[in-house]
């Protein structure tokens, strides 16, 4: 149905005329910005955290305005009390510009402005579109520019964002150190290179993976701490034209007391409203994040290969049939998905990293594009991490039997034996090993390189898996 067909109510801008839904709370600049940018097909509400840090600057902006006496006390309360509305959840279908589009965020704030500033005339008794008693640009972006609203409220987004990943993350690295504990005394062969190397247990392969998690949780962390200084009070270009000289403090202040989040006032606004060095360094964490949890996935998918005619050492849970055509296939799916989200984290990374470098003289105009790609990745990482150990890492069980034998046949603990028969006869040991088809431990006996208690001592699991002095050459 056309517009001009619905109940409408009409709207001015620079442009001209438009007919707006009567049932919107969004206005004449939202109606432009929908029709001007149909690229991805999702409105910006996909990212509840965005909407809900724009409603909060709209609000401390409404108290620090009032405070310095520019906004009165009836449309401030109006302005707070939509604000507070929208916060809890209320309204965001009104958010209807695309993720992706032009002007530097400016129609996600005039978006905001509109739907804050309808609502707030409703609550006045007015009706939507009169903007003359309550305007969304002159009243709800009061000491305001898209130029600090949106970066800022991309930076309270991504920090609510990051504690949901490190919980997640968390969450996912205690289940491996549990598993890690399950399997203390599972002993097993190491590989390098896809060969083998040398015993260890399957303890200390699960233990590595979650000190890797714990690694990156800790940048994540540094990463949070970046992003808590914003520019609010820059308005245009960080000069603070249009804003009180006290507005920059007083906002800073009432945004922290909003959102919880200890946020400082750039020292230099000029600086601070066209650097995206905060977003790159937070990208670069996620794409941090992404690879090492990704190579973790493609060992679990190699560690659990067969079930007969692969590695085969541990067990992860089936939870789909794998296949249309093979009978009791059952694939590594969890671990597949988890490994394609981190392939778009790193696909992200480039994506913000170009966006940044693009940036000219006082502003960046492709934040847009930065926050989409952060906020998918945040998003993303995060049901990747709390499936993975919901409905993956909980349920692996170990194969003992079948990694012990293969820790016997191999050839790789002849390297234990290096310090005691020196690295020659352990070479032909190896040798012999492998073209007899032999087992290490019956060469070295043939061979009466070592004793059989000698042996017994030197390829014991606790001896094979940890530091040990060198063993004094006296048979037991």
């Amino acid at each position: 149905m056309d517009v001009a067909d619905m109940e409408t109510r009409l709207e001015h801008d620079l442009l001209g005329d438009r007919y707006v839904p009567s049932s919107a709370y969004y206005g004449v600049h939202t109606l432009r910005a929908v029709e001007n940018f149909p690229i991805t097909g999702a409105p910006i509400s996909i990212y509840p955290d965005l909407i809900r840090a724009l409603a909060c600057i709209k609000q401390a902006a409404a108290l620090a305005n009032a405070d310095l006496r520019l906004l009165d006390a009836r449309r401030r309360d109006a302005i707070v009390a939509a604000c507070v509305e929208i916060r809890e959840g209320k309204l965001h279908d009104q958010f209807v510009v695309d993720v992706i589009q032009g002007g530097a965020g400016t129609s996600t704030n005039m978006n905001a402005n509109e739907v804050i500033a309808n609502r707030a005339l409703e609550l006045l008794g007015h009706r939507r579109g009169d903007y003359q008693v309550l305007h969304p640009n002159e009243h709800v972006n009061m000491s305001q520019s898209t130029n600090d609203v949106y970066p800022t409220a991309l930076k309270i987004a991504a920090h609510v964002g990051i504690q949901r990943l490190a919980e997640a993350m968390s969450s996912l690295r205690r289940s491996f150190e549990e598993k890690a504990e399950e399997f203390h005394d599972v002993l097993k062969m190491g590989r390098t290179q896809l060969q083998d190397a040398v015993p260890m247990t399957l303890g200390q392969e699960f233990s590595t993976y979650a000190v890797m998690l714990g690694e990156d949780e800790d940048r994540l962390r540094e990463a949070a701490c970046l992003i808590c200084e914003i520019n609010m009070g820059a308005t245009a270009i960080g000069t603070g034209i249009t804003a009180h000289p006290d507005y920059a403090k007083l906002v800073c202040t009432h945004l922290s007391a909003i959102t919880g989040i200890p946020l400082v006032t750039s020292p230099n606004l000029v600086e601070a409203t066209q650097d995206c060095g905060a977003f790159v360094q937070l990208s670069g964490v996620l794409k941090r994040t992404a690879v090492k949890l990704s190579k973790t996935c493609n060992d679990l998918r190699l560690l659990s290969s067969g079930p007969r005619a692969g590695l085969g050492e541990i067990n992860l849970p089936p939870v789909q049939a794998g296949s249309s055509i093979m009978p009791g296939k059952v694939n590594p799916v969890i671990p597949e998905v988890v490994n394609q989200v981190a392939f778009e984290v790193i696909g992200n990374d480039l994506t913000v990293t170009f966006a940044a470098e693009a940036g000219q003289l006082q502003l960046n105009a492709f934040e847009p594009i930065v926050a989409h790609s952060l906020f998918k990745s945040v998003t993303h990482l995060t049901r990747a991490c709390l499936t993975l150990e919901e409905r993956c890492i909980r349920g692996i069980t170990a194969n003992r039997s079948a990694m012990r034998a293969a820790v016997e046949r191999s050839i790789g603990i002849v390297t234990a034996l290096n310090p005691y028969i020196g690295y020659a006869n352990a070479t032909a040991v190896a040798q012999e090993a492998h073209a007899t088809d032999r087992g290490v431990y019956e060469v070295v006996l043939a061979r009466r390189l070592l004793s059989k208690a000698q042996l017994d001592v030197l390829l014991h699991p606790d001896v094979l898996t940890k530091p040990q002095t060198m063993f004094d050459g006296q048979e037991s």
